[in-house]
């Protein structure tokens, strides 16, 4: 899935509550980071990867980009959700040129769309590990509505989409820049809005890979529902801005019956992961999106899981100039900022 010529792009995060944009340079010896935006958006213009209000989207990534002093126009964009399915496949081996002839014959049976309905991608992984004869194959399927929902998006913006990636993708494109996990089984694990994606990866290699329906916008929809009021308001009551109209103890119930919700399904995934590699431990939980902020949901996820678990630092291994962005800033940012630096280490030409 990619258009477009020069090698510079934007990363550009299109969530459900928050659009995000990052831009990095690459210089002979470091890569620098060079600019992050944010802008939030209205509740239910963008639902389950659905863009409800492509206008109302547009004129948002046009006034992020007026903000950030952008010029380049070629930009990374990445997909989830229910119309992306990611699977590990075992097929005969065989040479790229002849799998690109067979695949649409091989996904068939792995993809619950009609094939015609889907663009289709695949990487080559390696040997398959229980047959010599055949090899591992990790293989994307879009449902091509949704892609090119957000093609037209990005071009009613005035701006030349040159690469769609997948959102767990992207993460594991920022984690495998900023650290060495050796031969550590580790699980990257984004909470956004209204979206969780998990990916676990062995030996650098991702094995598991799911998104759900579970989301920060969660704790805002039970506020909505205790307090008889909006969702935008019920977002700033969870960030303390109307704290005298909701107990702290009610809010905190409220926290505390979402995250663990979260931590049941995480835990279910990870459980699937043991039951194919009951040899295997998940050494490390790597959080980002807004919900890696929740402190209650770390040390629950942590005791639940008897993991350690981390907040991922997508700056760790850049160039900053510390006079424009200070450590503090860095640090708040850095959960949501993950996928959209991700985007941004994206060249044309990426496989």
């Amino acid at each position: 899935m990619i258009f477009g010529k020069k090698p510079h792009l934007i990363g550009l995060d299109i969530g459900s509550k928050t659009i995000k944009i990052a831009e990095i340079v690459d210089k002979k010896t470091s890569r620098i980071f060079k600019n992050f935006h944010t802008i939030d958006i209205e509740p239910g213009i963008i639902e389950e990867g659905v863009i409800k209000d492509p206008e109302t989207v547009s004129a948002s990534i046009r006034e992020l980009y007026k903000e950030a002093k952008l010029k380049e126009k070629n930009v990374a964009i990445s997909i989830g959700g229910y119309s992306v399915i990611v699977k590990k496949i075992n097929v005969q081996k065989m040479t790229e040129d002849e799998l690109q002839e067979t695949i649409h014959f091989e996904a068939e049976q792995y993809i619950p769309f009609d094939i015609s309905d889907v663009n289709l991608d695949f990487q080559i992984i390696g040997e398959s590990e229980h047959n010599p004869n055949q090899m591992s194959v990790l293989l994307v399927a879009a449902k091509k509505e949704m892609v090119n929902e957000y093609i037209n998006l990005v071009q009613m913006t005035g701006l030349n989409v040159c690469i769609i990636d997948v959102d767990a993708f992207a993460l594991q494109n920022i984690f495998e820049f900023n650290y060495d996990s050796g031969d550590e089984n580790i699980a990257l694990i984004d909470i956004g809005a209204s979206k969780t994606s998990l990916n676990i990866l062995k030996d650098n290699s991702s094995v598991f890979m799911r998104d759900v329906s579970l989301g920060c916008g969660q704790i805002n929809e039970k506020i909505a529902s205790l307090m008889e009021c909006s969702l935008a308001e019920a977002e700033e009551i969870k960030h303390g801005g109307q704290s005298d109209i909701i107990s702290p103890e009610d809010l905190s119930e409220i926290v505390s019956s979402v995250v663990t919700d979260w931590c049941t399904e995480i835990k279910r995934a990870l459980d699937f992961f043991y039951s194919t590699f009951p040899e295997d431990q998940i050494t490390k939980i790597i959080l980002s999106g807004g919900g890696a902020n929740i402190k209650e949901f770390r040390q629950l996820l942590a005791v639940e899981t008897s993991t350690n678990v981390e907040i991922i630092n997508p700056f760790k291994n850049f160039s900053i100039d510390s006079d424009r962005f200070d450590s503090s800033y860095l640090k708040q940012i850095a959960p949501q900022a993950a996928i959209c630096m991700g985007l941004a280490i994206r060249a044309i030409g990426d496989k």
